[in-house]
């Protein structure tokens, strides 16, 4: 089975925490504080394998989840971080997020690395805590929370030239014979339900097509299989598109021929600009008057590379096959990236960032921002000094003044992302 697209969620490892402990040591009396950090959790990583040619690994698992940090220990020693999960895809995959829609990845070289999710930093040893006033503190950090993400994996062959058509036009017959590629043939629709790839050799000049299965009257809103199928189109850059001339099934050639060509325009506005080949096939069951017809509708809607073929016959093909590779020398490389969505303030200039905001929602007191996060994963409630160090930190930066200026009565209740305490003067 051919898997060129699955929904998974990738969470990467949490922090470890720090430890709290004391150094102790024959002869030496109050050693202090010695507690390490906690180490870094594991990425998650994703690579382009070339030898991969579908997502069929992830057809039955979905989840992935990467190593957390090791604790810190005593004698001021770190954590061990946790290991990265390494995610293998084909060359030619774009990871999206499925929440946003948003491209975060796009993989087009065999070795290609991309950190998709950051592993949680380690909390804080009680070595940090010590100070002039507090000189055993009894507490540590939390690690922080990894990343986590619900992604849409998607595949797109890399291709130079696509074949299109409906289904039974003889796209599959016509591949087998420019190609040494073998897929399945017969005579009904959809015989063709996964795109086949095959290299033509034409003396010193090599390209690589793709034969897109069949599509269909509205396949551009997934009629059928139509984004299934669609997407390996976007990368060619070229098309051939087959058209069944002999009608034998009932069906307008050129009403096929701009049906399809909608299709694409619907699907993506750039492809209805892609350099198109025309080919009317199974000439050998239609009339001299039906191909000429047909050839004269095609070249008045501005399409000038027309051929006449018979691909069962092979008549018509070597012609074909050397129009094509001459167009496809010609034709610059394509653009096989996708956009990727970058937030341009965060890459290219420095933004202060805001410790917090306050605001009431259904008569709580809200604190939010990336700060009192921080704040409130890494502090360890059960633990008296850490819920003080946590109450300290609130006094410090402002909290508590911010919370009397927006009119905090005692018994209030205020939240932190899930945490929720009651204010008390």
């Amino acid at each position: 089975m051919f898997i060129d697209h699955a929904k998974i969620y990738v969470k990467a490892g949490d922090g470890g925490p720090g430890m709290c402990s004391f150094h102790t040591e024959k002869y030496v009396t109050n050693g202090g504080p010695d507690g390490g950090d906690g180490g870094k959790g594991g990425n998650i990583v994703f690579v382009a394998a070339g030898k991969l040619t579908t997502l069929q690994s992830f057809r039955f698992k979905h989840k992935f989840v990467a190593p957390d940090g090791g604790k810190g220990m005593n004698r001021k020693m770190y954590g061990r971080g946790g290991d990265d999960l390494r995610i293998a895809v084909p060359v030619g995959t774009v990871i999206k997020d499925a929440d946003t829609g948003k491209i975060i990845a796009d993989f087009t070289e065999d070795g290609q690395e991309e950190i998709i999710c950051e592993g949680g930093k380690g909390g804080l040893g009680n070595m940090h805590f010590a100070n002039s006033v507090r000189q055993a503190p009894q507490f540590a950090h939390l690690g922080m929370p990894g990343e986590e993400r619900n992604l849409q994996v998607e595949l797109k062959l890399i291709a130079d030239v696509g074949l299109v058509g409906y289904p039974n036009a003889g796209k599959s017959t016509l591949l087998s014979v420019m190609t040494r590629a073998k897929p399945k043939i017969a005579d009904y629709p959809f015989t063709t339900l996964e795109p086949v790839l095959g290299v033509v050799q034409n003396f010193d000049q090599s390209f690589v097509i793709a034969d897109i299965p069949g599509l269909i009257d509205n396949a551009h809103e997934g009629a059928g299989l139509g984004h299934d199928f669609l997407r390996h189109i976007e990368r060619t850059r070229l098309l051939i598109h087959v058209v069944d001339i002999s009608a034998h099934d009932g069906r307008d050639p050129i009403d096929d021929f701009k049906s399809i060509n909608n299709e694409l325009k619907e699907f993506n506005e750039e492809l209805s600009k892609r350099p198109q080949v025309v080919v009317a096939n199974k000439c050998d069951d239609a009339t001299e008057e039906e191909i000429s017809l047909f050839e004269e509708e095609v070249r008045a809607l501005g399409y000038e590379d027309f051929f006449v073929v018979s691909a069962a016959m092979r008549q018509g093909v070597k012609e074909l096959t050397d129009k094509v590779t001459e167009l496809v020398s010609k034709l610059p490389p394509p653009i096989i990236h996708d956009k990727i969505e970058k937030d341009s303030d965060k890459v290219y200039k420095y933004v202060p960032e805001e410790k917090f905001t306050i605001s009431r929602e259904d008569g709580m007191f809200v604190i939010e921002g990336s700060w009192a996060s921080r704040l409130r994963q890494s502090t360890d409630f059960d633990v008296y000094d850490s819920a003080q160090y946590f109450q300290r930190a609130l006094i410090k930066a402002g909290v508590i003044d911010a919370l009397k200026a927006a009119g905090i009565k005692e018994g209030d209740d205020v939240r932190i992302d899930d945490f929720v305490f009651e204010y008390v003067e």
